[in-house]
Order: structure tokens, then C-alpha cells, then sequence
């Protein structure tokens, strides 16, 4: 496990806001480049793409966000 996970709790430091959007614009770039079918297949690609370096909200809002973008 990472010894530093990411949480959107609070005010994030600039290092974990970096972090945080770099780890949303992979789980997109590869989201995207699968062409997904359902939100489980993206939430799988953000799953591997995050690891444990986020919390369960953060998690979920980029599924939510990523699956909006790839699965119009």
C-alpha cells in the first residue's frame, strides 16, 4: 500500500492536487483508448490506474467523470 493516499477531504496540498489530476487524465487517456461499453469497464481501468492512492469518493467521482466522457 502507498504510504501516502490522497483524499479530497480537506484542502489538498498542491503536490496531491497534481498527483490527484494526473491520476484522472491516465484513467481517462486509457478509458478512452479501450472505447469502454459500460461504467464497470471504466471503473476497472480507474481502479487499476489509481491503486490505492485515492479514497473511495475520489474514486468514485473520477468513475463518474471519466465514464461521462467516455461512454456518450
Amino acid at each position: 500500500m502507498h504510504e501516502h493516499r490522497i483524499s479530497t477531504a480537506g484542502t489538498p496540498s498542491a503536490e496531491d492536487a497534481h498527483r490527484l489530476r494526473y491520476l484522472h487524465l491516465v484513467a481517462a487517456a486509457r478509458a478512452a483508448a479501450l472505447c469502454p461499453t459500460d461504467e464497470q469497464q471504466v471503473a476497472d481501468v480507474v481502479r487499476v490506474t489509481v491503486d490505492d492512492e485515492v479514497d473511495t469518493t475520489t474514486f468514485r467521482a473520477i468513475v463518474t467523470e471519466v465514464s461521462r466522457d467516455v461512454l456518450r
